[in-house]
């Protein structure tokens, strides 16, 4: 495929964690280019993320539902949007066990409903955002290829699963020039903290328990945000219409280990671990083989990780207004239900 520099962009999701990231990645990377941010601002959606991004002239925020197709219709074509990034999804697989309706709701009628707007639109590039989850856990050995079957273990990866065979099948029953990626774990700035390295850092820095689920020794292939925003912009403008493409940055860890070593940057004692009663279904190891995306896309990761989880932590600790705003919210009934009686 001939590349297309993306000149008007509809971001989903673009106030959570991901989607601002990509936000001001695409912002300084394409000067000429125009971003409405449509995001329904639920928990996870937070417009400090981007509050600072009016200044540019280039960026506009729509308070919207994925689902409302209506509205969504008329957002593309009021703006004469040429890319969609589909980053809106209920996204914390804990939250899916919990409840999954919602899940199906955004993550799979959404999905078809921007899907059929694209359409509708004649919008030229629909990028689907999609995760590693979807393919189940591996054992000891082996990577997650773009051919590895698809076998989702929770409800939250079932409905990635369902939103990515959307994608495939729009493209192959309609010509729609949809592209998905799959990523592995992130880290970086804005996360929510309810994920994994936000939330050591937060509760290490209010000297509480940390919670691990099972022996900790689940592992994730880990990769910085902005090196999945990069890859997210190369699949936009340089991927094959109807393909998918791995994103990952070969660095797997197990979570005890990031944990520790999170504690070892903030100068905090091991002794704040608290194991925790295990999660159902909890995939045992996550790893991507990236290849495919390195070799068509000519992307390829740059932040090395102890470098990387260094800024983040360092990040955390010059933001603490950021999460403690987040943390006074929502939030607090959420952790008190899900893990207050799981401390073992």
């Amino acid at each position: 495929m001939t590349e297309a520099k993306c000149q008007a962009v509809l971001v989903t999701g673009g106030a959570g964690f991901i989607g601002a990231n990509f936000i001001r990645f695409l912002l300084e990377a394409r000067p000429g280019c125009k971003i409405v941010n449509y995001d329904a601002l639920t928990y996870a959606g937070n417009l400090e993320n981007v509050a600072d991004l009016e200044a540019t002239g280039r960026h506009a925020f729509i308070k919207g539902d994925v689902c409302d197709g209506e509205k969504v219709l008329a957002v593309l074509r009021e703006h004469g949007v040429d890319t969609i990034i589909h980053f809106a999804a209920e996204s914390h697989v804990d939250r899916s066990i919990l409840s999954g309706a919602e899940f199906v709701r955004t993550n799979v009628l959404g999905t078809q409903t921007l899907l059929e707007a694209a359409m509708q639109a004649e919008v030229g590039r629909f990028v689907m955002v999609s995760t590693d989850e979807v393919y189940g856990s591996l054992g000891q050995d082996g990577l997650f290829t773009e051919e590895s079957s698809l076998a989702p273990n929770s409800p939250y990866s079932a409905s990635k699963a369902g939103a990515d065979l959307l994608c495939r099948a729009y493209h192959h029953t309609f010509g729609l020039s949809v592209v998905v990626t799959r990523c592995s774990n992130n880290y970086g700035p804005y996360q929510f903290p309810e994920k994994l390295i936000p939330l050591m850092i937060s509760k290490a820095l209010a000297g509480e328990a940390l919670p691990v689920y099972g022996d900790g020794l689940n592992v994730r292939d880990w990769i910085h945000v902005q090196d999945h925003c990069a890859a997210v912009l190369a699949a936009a403008e340089r991927g094959r219409p109807g393909e998918v493409y791995n994103v990952g940055a070969s660095n797997e860890w197990p979570n005890i280990e990031i944990v520790k070593t999170i504690l070892k940057l903030l100068g905090c004692p091991e002794s704040l671990i608290r194991y925790v009663k295990d999660r159902p279904g909890h995939d045992r190891r996550y790893a991507i083989d990236s290849s495919k995306a390195r070799r068509e896309l000519g992307w390829a990761p740059r932040v090395e990780f102890g470098e990387g989880l260094r800024q983040t932590v360092a990040w955390y600790l010059d933001h603490k207004p950021w999460w403690r705003n987040v943390i006074s919210g929502e939030y607090l009934n959420y952790y008190q239900k899900n893990y207050a009686d799981k401390m073992i």
